[in-house]
């Protein structure tokens, strides 16, 4: 049985390759103190199903390319895209401080 693991896309821009981030949570052996870890993996994508932030599922496999030796197996999570609102704020205040700007010359 091949190793499968659960993680998080964080790059999909490669084609039909995905980077997968797993972060685990592990105890220091002496302080006793717990800690992240984050491991990347690059996997193969074959469809170019999975998308940034989806949660999915690889499994190891024969070595696809230099750093690639693991496949999708399925996408257990679709993500609610990235929203890009402070920028759009931004440009809203931005056009309004012009106008109140133009309004204030104006008299």
């Amino acid at each position: 049985m091949a190793q499968t693991l659960i993680g998080t896309v964080t790059s999909d821009k490669r084609d039909k390759t995905i980077t997968v981030s797993i972060t685990s949570r592990e105890t220091h052996p002496l302080y006793r103190k717990q800690y992240s870890h984050t491991r990347k993996y690059t996997a193969h994508d074959e469809k170019n199903e999975a998308k940034l932030g989806d949660k999915v599922e690889i499994e190891a496999c024969r070595p696809f390319s230099k750093t690639c030796s693991y496949k999708l197996v399925k996408v257990l999570e679709k993500s609610h895209g990235t929203i890009a609102l402070k920028d759009e704020v931004n440009e809203v205040e931005g056009v309004a401080k012009k106008v109140e700007d133009a309004e204030e010359g104006d008299k």
